[in-house]
């Protein structure tokens, strides 16, 4: 293979001329059509069995020419990339010049290439000090989590319904008169006051007695997830089962004991606001760091190839698909719901992905401005941390693997530079 690199008129993209001799060509032709051969049927031969020649007879000389091209080009473009040390950030265009059996292959492939960001201001930028204390109000916030964690049901029957309480209900919903899918259920706990049932729903069982039946009318929201059902007047027919209310612990020391290692409220409380000091302070201190960073950001020129904010948004969605199926979800479910097709989300992602692409080369300049090197046994070090929270403490492949290692360095190098800038910023 020849491979003659040069630059394009545009910035960040380069142009790959690239020569692939006829044999190999030729070569990857065959292997192509010992691949496929099985799916040809032609007259006068049992199916797979025509001779090659033949089948290019019949179908045309060029039948093959295609898959031949993505059996040999992908190799040697990615050999020609690394041979000429290219960071290429997308996918190629790709031209071909010529093409045919016996024939050298020649072709172009234009790509863009990662470009270098050129730093402005980033030692002294000026952002507000971060901190957040915590308040009476979050340990009393905290405890009532704790009292209803430990609370216990008690049936109530001498009164109708109140705010705040547990009804048992059965109900069927309606519309038009017609039961609609699934909108029925049986001996189905609601906490009233919870808002978790359709707007106006709640409100209108505070009052009823134990089996007493009602119709309770509502109207489904406009962005109800069903559209069959979104904006529509429902009539749901309910009965009340059972009455229950929360009853919670008293908040004292004997509480306390029950619920923790400590034993008085007083040291339970001081163990509440120490442990949310420190949450709250790891969030200042990383709300911190965005905000040093997209300072320096504001004084930094790059021009960020399309193919770099591509290739992020498409992560992103990956991300988003997911985190949708730990809760049972399908992307295009979810994009089913709201209404959008997965180019839309990537142009609503687009802003993002591109801050996010210009804090990474802002950082890598700032790593190369400042000399930030890291030490080979650190990146030794977290690999080892690596491979045991994956359960590869034993997996030599992974602890040697070169690109486990880069991507352990750039990640302590990063960390580094953020350090540095925030030691080096002014905090008012």
């Amino acid at each position: 293979m020849e491979c003659k690199v040069e630059k394009t008129k545009n910035a960040n993209e380069v142009k790959l001329n690239v020569t692939i001799e006829a044999s190999k060509f030729d070569e990857a032709i065959k292997k192509v059509y010992f691949k496929s051969a099985k799916y040809f049927n032609i007259p006068g031969f049992r199916k797979g069995k025509a001779p090659m020649n033949i089948v290019e007879k019949y179908y045309g000389k060029e039948i093959f020419y295609e898959d031949a091209f993505n059996e040999v080009v992908p190799e040697e473009l990615e050999k020609a990339i690394e041979e000429n040390k290219l960071e290429v950030v997308s996918r190629p265009d790709i031209d071909v010049t010529q093409i045919g059996k016996g024939q050298d292959l020649i072709f172009t492939a234009v790509f863009q290439t990662k470009p270098e960001a050129e730093l402005g201001k980033y030692k002294g930028v000026e952002i507000k000090k971060i901190e957040y204390k915590v308040t009476d109000e979050d340990i009393e916030h905290e405890l009532g989590h704790m009292q209803e964690h430990n609370s216990r049901l008690i049936s109530i029957e001498d009164r109708p319904v109140e705010k705040g309480d547990i009804a048992n209900i059965n109900f069927e919903g309606f519309v038009d008169g017609v039961a609609f899918e699934g909108g029925k259920a049986e001996n189905h706990d609601l906490e009233i006051g919870s808002n978790t049932f359709i707007p106006g729903f709640e409100e209108q069982i505070i009052g009823m007695k134990i089996e007493e039946e009602k119709d309770i009318k509502v109207k489904f929201p406009e962005e109800y997830f069903s559209k069959d059902l979104a904006g529509k007047d429902a009539t749901f027919k309910v009965k009340v089962n059972e009455i229950k209310k929360k009853e919670l612990p008293t908040l004292d020391d004997e509480f306390a004991k029950d619920v923790s290692e400590f034993d008085t409220l007083k040291e339970l409380k001081d163990s509440i606001k120490e442990k949310q000091q420190k949450q709250n302070d790891e969030r200042a201190k990383y709300e911190t760091q965005d905000a040093v960073i997209k300072a320096v950001c504001e004084n930094v020129k790059v021009e960020i190839p399309s193919g770099m904010i591509e290739t992020e948004t498409e992560n992103m969605l990956k991300d988003m698909e997911q985190r949708l199926a730990y809760q049972g979800l399908k992307l295009d479910q979810y994009l089913q719901m709201m209404g959008k097709t997965k180019e839309d989300m990537q142009k609503e992602y687009e802003p993002q992905a591109t801050e996010a692409i210009k804090s990474r080369l802002a950082l890598e300049a700032v790593i190369k401005a400042e000399k930030i090197e890291v030490a080979e046994i650190d990146i030794d070090e977290k690999i080892k941390e690596m491979a045991k929270n994956y359960g590869k403490e034993n997996d030599e492949e992974f602890l040697k693997n070169e690109n486990v290692r880069n991507y352990i360095k750039q990640g302590l190098e990063s960390e580094k530079a953020i350090e540095f800038l925030v030691k080096n910023a002014k905090i008012k």
